[in-house]
């Protein structure tokens, strides 16, 4: 069995993968500081987030990881291969 070409275990294990890196990508969207609004909660850092939409930026990691996981299996299928891009190319010996 497999997704786009891919067999099942290696789909998911690089869905997992762009998901975390997705995820810490998104982590500062829209976040502001205590020492940022001037509510400093007394012995907590002043950098901690005063809300951190934890379930907002969860779903939004897992739309934008899944729309680059799709983007991959397109490219992926579609026969692109990086001797079509300009630059310079490996050497091969055969």
């Amino acid at each position: 069995m497999s997704i786009g070409g891919v067999g099942i275990g290696s789909a998911i294990a690089i869905y997992f993968i762009i998901w975390w890196l997705v995820l810490f990508a998104v982590l500062p969207w829209g976040v502001r500081s205590q020492h940022e609004t001037g509510e400093v909660t007394p012995g907590s850092d002043p950098g901690a987030p005063v809300v951190p939409h934890l379930k907002r930026k969860l779903i939004a990691t897992t739309v934008v990881a899944a729309i680059c996981f799709v983007t991959f299996l397109l490219v992926r299928n579609s026969g692109l291969t990086l001797d079509m891009f300009p630059g310079p190319k490996a050497h091969r010996t055969t």
